[in-house]
């Protein structure tokens, strides 16, 4: 394949010693990971373990103190951590991927992009977008924010209200999508910090699954943030050409997480049906071939989702890509989501009861990997992609 000049990539090794550790914390945030989903309170102290473990990094510049490491690398500590606490793991995913977009595009305000890198390096300073509005739903599927931003003298004032701001009990910043006031309005991204007064969190995040990710409303009443904070404003008929490998990171990272999430299933159900032996039986119900069959097709999904998105991992790191790695990461999301899926409720429908039973993880993992549906892009938005690319048609 060819390679676009546009899209290369440099990356850090990383030392084994590092997927010990995520292993160790994903253990660690296991144990506690059914308080948080049961209660919906936010895991502060996984991020702390995080910090100190210097995990909150890989995705910012060496020359700002960060790692810069592999997509590999990335996908792998994402997948392992979601199968400890998907919720923490999502948060996680969202503030890499701030990062990484920030890195490759370069947009931002030079001082500003450095500070901020500089301070999630050195402490806690998550960050992540906010950008869906309870009339306009999520932005993917098109039309321009109700969230206002006036510019003044002494910078931009930023009105507005934004749904399911994941993380927002610990982030330090917001990148908020808004519209200028002006009479041809403008529209793009706006940082705002979490301490500025009319920052306002509104706890409605009451879900299904990822209850302990805080994806709260948040309330901005004419904020104001210095000029340099508007990062990428631009006219709304402006045609801009997307950057591939901002698209296609978070359809693969999202993909190593739910990968995570149904490996977790996968061993609980496998350490479940070797201890349950029912007196009629006499023996386990990992030795009857009923059982063993199903964990057999678990197996195949889970393996056909390992070689998806580690491949296109690999050929990114490796430089071996074309402009097309955006809708062959959208693939990867919609075969390996829909399998995890596939996999957690075949084990719910293999043990009945005990599997939806709160008292045991895998009710959880059924409504944490349900989520995957949610993350833009959706199933029909890549098939229609696909079936475009496949008719050669723009329409």
């Amino acid at each position: 394949m060819s390679q676009s000049p546009v899209l290369e990539l440099t990356t850090a090794p990383c030392s084994p010693d590092l997927f010990e550790l995520v292993a160790s914390l994903a253990a660690d945030f296991a144990t506690r990971a059914a308080i948080h989903d049961r209660n919906g309170s936010f895991p502060f102290e996984n991020f702390q373990a995080l910090h100190q473990a210097q995990l909150l990094s890989l995705t910012i510049p060496q020359e700002f103190g960060g790692q810069d490491v592999s997509y590999k690398t990335i996908c792998r500590v994402i997948e392992k951590i979601a199968s400890g606490d998907a919720s923490t793991a999502l948060v996680l995913t969202m503030h890499y991927l701030q990062h990484s977009n920030a890195a490759r595009t370069r947009r931002w305000h030079p001082a500003v992009y450095e500070r901020l890198c500089r301070e999630s390096v050195t402490g806690i300073a998550l960050l992540n977008a906010a950008r869906v509005e309870p009339e306009l739903g999520t932005p993917a599927r098109g039309g321009l924010p109700a969230t206002i931003a006036q510019q003044t003298e002494n910078g931009w004032l930023v009105t507005g209200h934004k749904q399911y701001t994941t993380g927002s009990p610990i982030l330090s910043y917001f990148v908020v999508w808004a519209r200028t006031d002006e009479k041809e309005p403008r529209v793009g991204s706006f940082l705002v910090p979490r301490d500025l007064p009319g920052v306002k969190i509104e706890e409605t995040w009451d879900h299904l699954g990822m209850r302990a990710t805080g994806s709260h409303d948040l309330i901005l009443e004419n904020v104001l943030i210095p000029q340099e904070y508007a990062l990428d404003i631009h006219p709304v008929k402006a045609v801009l050409v997307p950057d591939p490998l901002k698209l296609a990171s978070g359809s693969l990272w999202l993909s190593a997480l739910y990968q995570g999430v149904a490996t977790a299933a996968r061993d609980w159900l496998v350490e479940y049906l070797n201890k349950r032996s029912p007196t009629n039986l006499g023996t386990s119900l990992a030795t009857l071939p009923n059982f063993q069959t199903a964990i057999g097709e678990i197996e195949a999904l889970l393996y056909a989702n390992q070689r998806l998105i580690y491949s296109l991992a690999d050929d990114i790191d490796q430089g071996e890509y074309d402009t097309k790695v955006a809708l062959q990461a959208q693939t990867v999301k919609y075969l390996a989501t829909n399998n995890a899926i596939r996999a957690v409720e075949i084990g719910l429908k293999l043990i009945g009861n005990p599997g939806l039973s709160k008292k045991n993880p895998l009710e959880r993992h059924y409504r944490d990997v349900l989520c995957s549906r949610i993350h833009t892009p959706q199933d029909d938005v890549v098939c229609l992609s696909l079936g475009k690319s496949a008719l050669k048609t723009k329409t």
